[in-house]
């Protein structure tokens, strides 16, 4: 009865799984898919920005389109002034991998290596447990995994939807 169940089940599931990876891998959206799925935007291009949006590249004076077809959507956007003007600054994040907070003598599986170097036996009654370990292990802390941190890496400024001003900034140290 429970493995007719499974066999009833894993199709689901298989379905759930290849729908949830095709909606994730479709959806990252590169220069080519940008251009291709709006050649009305890209066909209004210069030749000269039509070849650098191509390459992912971009110049003052370009329009927001070109610079959205080129670098995709901003992480961020932010509204300002110069020079008595309104400026929208759209700002590109990439991401990095802070170092890990490993205290000495701690490492990523505790105290004295992946078991914590201890095996503490604990009776119960008729019952012995053993627990191998470091009781004072925390996976939350100590995780294997350093946290991901987000950092602006380019930022493009607009003025009347034409680009004033481009900076490429360089990765933090963590």
């Amino acid at each position: 009865m429970i493995l007719n169940m499974k066999r009833q089940i894993f199709p689901w599931a298989l379905t759930l799984v290849l729908a949830a990876s095709a909606i994730v891998l479709t959806s990252c959206s590169t220069t080519e898919t940008r251009i291709s799925d709006h050649p009305e935007i890209f066909q209004t291009l210069s030749p000269s920005d039509q070849a650098l949006v191509q390459a992912g590249k971009i110049r003052e004076g370009m329009s927001q389109n070109a610079v959205w077809l080129a670098w995709g959507a901003p992480d961020q956007k932010a509204t300002g002034v110069a020079r008595g003007r309104p400026v929208e600054t759209w700002i590109y994040n990439e991401y990095t991998y802070a170092n890990a907070p490993y205290p000495y003598p701690y490492g990523p599986f505790g105290y004295g290596g992946y078991f914590g170097g201890r095996v503490i036996f604990h009776h119960h009654g008729p019952h012995r447990f053993a627990i191998i370990g470091d009781p004072f292990y925390d996976p939350f802390y100590y995780s294997y995994i350093p946290p991901r941190v987000a950092y602006p890496s380019k930022t493009v400024t607009f003025s009347n939807g034409r680009v004033i001003s481009i900076q490429v900034l360089t990765q933090p140290r963590y």
